[in-house]
């Protein structure tokens, strides 16, 4: 399929924060392989975390074998986020992440980040990777068991008040293609992340394996 990304239509571009820019795939999947074998329960692969990964993410607790009759998803939701702020730094920025945002900047278009993420956490990790710079908001969530964002996300778009069609979500799964079709954002994926490719291809939007050939493809259709 022949895409064309013309970035220079849109006034701001929302991104999604795991998954989306920061590579964290591998650490979700150890840490919940962590709680699993405590239970005795089979550890999960990558690919297989990626094919069953879902919002609500009590949903996708449930997939994986998890009882919610002997352990609350609450208690577990906390075990997990307990340990992913432990061990938050091992994680990278995907290859290209930069480059992008360097390059929207470059353009004059406004950037934020709307993640599931927990609002003081979000804020705090941006931080750290020194990009705070390149957005003029971040929206999080007040929680930290990753509900969604939908609601964040209409109140985002009103405070935004950008015309209809000047606004591009990027993200990595379903949930941020629904929120971008509620919102009235264009929307583009990137299967690096926490779904599959396959998964993605069903929202009918352009899909990249990854943020080097959005940058690519950007770069050339300037």
């Amino acid at each position: 399929m022949l895409v064309k990304v013309d970035i220079k239509k849109y006034k701001h571009v929302i991104w999604d924060w795991n998954g989306t820019l920061l590579d964290d795939v591998f650490l979700c999947a150890d840490i919940m392989n962590g709680i699993l074998g405590k239970r005795n329960l089979p550890a999960i692969t990558i690919d297989y975390y990626k094919s069953i990964f879902t919002f609500p993410v009590k949903d996708y607790y449930a997939k994986t074998g998890l009882d919610f009759e002997k352990e609350t998803f609450d208690k577990l939701g906390l075990e997990f986020i307990v340990e992913y702020e432990r061990r938050k730094t091992e994680c990278t920025l995907y290859p290209g992440a930069l480059d992008v945002l360097k390059k929207i900047n470059e353009l004059n278009i406004e950037q934020s980040i709307l993640s599931a993420y927990s609002q003081h956490t979000l804020e705090e990790i941006v931080k750290y990777f020194k990009l705070d710079k390149f957005f003029i908001g971040l929206v999080g969530l007040d929680n930290v068991y990753a509900a969604g964002k939908m609601e964040n996300g209409k109140k985002w778009i009103k405070e935004l008040n950008h015309p209809d069609g000047s606004v591009l979500f990027i993200g990595d799964t379903l949930h941020d293609f629904e929120v971008a079709n509620e919102i009235g954002a264009d929307c583009i994926m990137i299967s690096a992340g926490h779904q599959t490719k396959k998964t993605l291809e069903t929202c009918g939007v352009p899909v990249f394996d990854n943020l080097n050939d959005l940058f690519a493809k950007i770069e050339g259709d300037l």
